[in-house]
C-alpha cells in the first residue's frame, strides 16, 4: 500500500517518432501480404523506422528534451534516468547512460530496464518508488525502442506489427495531495519465455555466422498464443491496480494501453467493459513501438486534450517474458 509517503506525479511528457513512414503498401512489395489483412487482423496501416546511423538513445533523447520542456525543468535538476528498452545502443553500457550524457545530466545514476512492451511501466513502477521513499526528487522515465533494427523482413507474421519510437515522462513529488500515482502493478511469467523471444546474440547463443545466416537475431512470435494471455493478463492487471488504488472503472476517464494490435485492445475494452470511445489508439500509425507504445500514447492524448486536471488515466501493457502491467494515475 502507498502509507503515508508523498506521492509521485507525471510532471512533463514527451515523445518522438522516427520521420520515415513505411506503410502497408510498402509491405506488400517486401512479403506476401496486403494492406488489406493487415489492417484487418492487427489495425495497423503505417509505422515509422529509424534512420541508419541512429539508435534508441537518438529518440529518446528528443523525447526526453519535449518532456522536461513540458515539467518546465532542465536535466540538471534530474536525480535519475531510467530507460525501459530491448534494443539498447550497446551490449553495454545502458542507453539511459547514452542519454544521460546527451542531455548533459551530471548529477543522477541512470539505468536500463528490459521489460520488453512493458519496459516502461517497469521503469515508472521503480522511479515512483524512488519518489515516495524520498531517496530523489526528480527522474526521467523513458520508453525507447528501434525495434525494425531486429525484425525479419521477410517474416510477414512479425515485420507488419513493429515499428520505432520513444516516449517520456518525468516524475516527481505531488504538490496536490490527490494527484499522482495512486497504484502500480507488475507481474511475469518465465514459462513463455520462447514464446515472444530474440533467439540469438546473448550470452546461450553468441553472435555466428551461424546465427546470422539462421536469422536468430531476429524476433521470433506464437502471435496466438501472445493474444490469448495478453488479454485476460492485462484485464487482471489492471484490476489489480484499480483496486489498490481504490478506484471504479467508471471513475477512469481514459485508458491508454500498450499498442500491439487493434483486437487485443478491443478485446480487452470488452473484457473491461469501457467503451472504444475512453481507449487511447493510435497503433495505426505507428504499430507495435514495445516501451514507447504506452508513453507515446499517454503524450499524444494529453496533447490532444484527452487528459485534463483530475482525470484518472489508465495504463496498461503487456509484452515478452512474458512481462505485464498497469498504473493508475489522477492527472
Amino acid at each position: 500500500m502507498r502509507g503515508s509517503h508523498p506521492r509521485s506525479a507525471i510532471l512533463g511528457t514527451g515523445s518522438e517518432l522516427p520521420s520515415r513512414v513505411i506503410t502497408n503498401a510498402a509491405l506488400e512489395r517486401l512479403v506476401d501480404t496486403s494492406d488489406q489483412w493487415i489492417t484487418t487482423r492487427t489495425g495497423i496501416k503505417e509505422r515509422r523506422v529509424l534512420e541508419e546511423g541512429k539508435g534508441t538513445a537518438d529518440m529518446a533523447y528528443r523525447a526526453a528534451v519535449r518532456a522536461l520542456k513540458d515539467a518546465g525543468m532542465e536535466a540538471k535538476d534530474l536525480d535519475a534516468i531510467i530507460m525501459g528498452t530491448v534494443t539498447p545502443d550497446y551490449p553495454f553500457p545502458s542507453s539511459a547512460c547514452v542519454l544521460e550524457n546527451m542531455l548533459g545530466a551530471r548529477k543522477v545514476f541512470s539505468f536500463d530496464v528490459n521489460a520488453a512492451c512493458s519496459g516502461f511501466l517497469n521503469a515508472l513502477a521503480i522511479a515512483d518508488s524512488l519518489v515516495r521513499t524520498g531517496m530523489i526528487r526528480h527522474a526521467l522515465v523513458v520508453g525507447s525502442d528501434a525495434l525494425s533494427r531486429m525484425l525479419n523482413w521477410k517474416d510477414r507474421t512479425t515485420c507488419i506489427l513493429f515499428g520505432d519510437g520513444a516516449g517520456a515522462v518525468v516524475v516527481g513529488p505531488s504538490h496536490d495531495g490527490a494527484r499522482g500515482i495512486l497504484s502500480t502493478r507488475l507481474r511475469t511469467d518465465g514459462s513463455h519465455v520462447k514464446t515472444l523471444y530474440v533467439p540469438a546474440g546473448g550470452s546461450l547463443k553468441p553472435a555466428s555466422a551461424e546465427s546470422v545466416r539462421k536469422n536468430e537475431h531476429t524476433i521470433a512470435m506464437n502471435g496466438k498464443e501472445v493474444f490469448k494471455i495478453a488479454v485476460r493478463s492485462m484485464d487482471g492487471i489492471s484490476r489489480e491496480a484499480l483496486d489498490e488504488a481504490d478506484v471504479s472503472i467508471d471513475q477512469v476517464s481514459l485508458v491508454i494501453p500498450h499498442q500491439a494490435n487493434l483486437r487485443i485492445i478491443t478485446a480487452l475494452a470488452e473484457r473491461l467493459k469501457v467503451p472504444m470511445s475512453k481507449v487511447m489508439v493510435n497503433l495505426d500509425r505507428y504499430g507495435n513501438t514495445s516501451a514507447a507504445s504506452v508513453p507515446v500514447a499517454l503524450d499524444e492524448a494529453r496533447k490532444e486534450g484527452r487528459i485534463q486536471r483530475g482525470d484518472i488515466v489508465l495504463l496498461n501493457a503487456f509484452g515478452a517474458g512474458f512481462a505485464w502491467g498497469a498504473a493508475v494515475i489522477r492527472f
